[in-house]
């Protein structure tokens, strides 16, 4: 009889051990998925406050009254949307080096900023130029069909355009860290051979003749001054080569848009989009999408 209570007692022991962990899984995975659900809706979140700020954008780009219109020369310019901090970075394209029009000179001294060694500057810049001309015919530092084919990749240049940005990755000598770097600085939208330095970055400005990193950062900080607008950039441009025909261009109505969304735990969104505004005609819409990207550069 006591051998039999002790075996049913064992057992019961046995139940009560296995119910306590089974309930102890149910409520990991119940813990698990209630911070699921919490990050999925603070993404969420994070994401329509981002979108948000993409319209703020556009809205403030199409204004007119100079003293609400923001400025898109790539300063940072903040707002509240509901809880989120949104954080948005506006640059004209036609202040960056366009892959399809830049000379050799313009994108050598962009490699260089960039950090590329002399010797792969001028590989670089003339497999840029090899990529986008129609012949097969390699210049001197560059790289046609053969180039690629010796070193064992199963694609050659375009013999045309860049079509995407993301194509420069292609290109024979480009390697990750260089093209996240000079990516900002690029673009396919502005078909000017130079930038315009209004609206230029500190890397863009280094396309330029006559300008080092420590000229380029100086000329972003004083176009930044509240009084910048009413002196102009002539003054701070100096001996700049061709500045005036630069400027006089002005600006394109193609904007590289980024826009980051963050939330008081953290949780943050990021939008980088390219965007052509459109006129104001009845129907159409504010802006043509060109490129689109959640998230960081890759």
């Amino acid at each position: 009889m006591r051998r039999t209570r002790g075996i049913a007692l064992l057992v019961v022991l046995w139940a009560v051990a296995l119910t306590a962990i089974l309930l102890g899984g149910f409520a990991a995975m119940a813990r698990t998925e209630v911070l699921q659900a919490r990050y999925q809706r603070d993404h969420a979140v994070a994401r329509y406050a981002a979108e948000a700020g993409l319209a703020r954008a556009v809205y403030a780009l199409r204004e007119n009254d100079p003293a609400r219109h923001w400025v898109a020369d790539g300063r940072a310019y903040a707002f509240r949307f509901d809880d989120a901090e949104v954080r948005i970075e506006i640059t004209d394209e036609a202040g960056k080096v366009d892959l399809n029009a830049a000379d050799a000179p313009a994108l050598r001294r962009l490699f260089a900023a960039a950090g590329a060694d002399p010797a792969r500057v001028e590989a670089l810049a003339d497999a840029v130029l090899d990529w986008r001309d129609v012949d097969d015919l390699a210049r001197a530092h560059g790289a046609e069909a053969e180039a690629y084919r010796r070193a064992r990749l199963a694609y050659g240049p375009r013999n045309g355009p860049f079509v995407t940005l993301d194509e420069l990755r292609q290109v024979l000598g480009m390697d990750p860290a260089l093209y996240r770097r000079v990516v900002p600085a690029l673009t396919l939208w502005s078909g000017r051979n130079l930038p315009n330095p209004t609206y230029a970055s500190a890397l863009a400005l280094q396309a330029l003749s006559g300008i080092d990193a420590a000229r380029a950062t100086g000329l972003v900080t004083a176009r930044r001054q509240p009084d910048a607008a009413r002196q102009g950039l002539a003054p701070l441009l100096g001996d700049l080569p061709g500045a005036s025909a630069l400027m006089a261009a002005g600006s394109s109505f193609t904007h590289s848009i980024r826009v980051e969304a963050t939330l008081p735990d953290g949780a943050r969104a990021i939008l980088r989009a390219t965007l052509r505004l459109q006129g104001s005609l009845a129907g159409a819409p504010p802006y043509v999408v060109l490129r689109w990207q959640d998230g960081e550069e890759g």
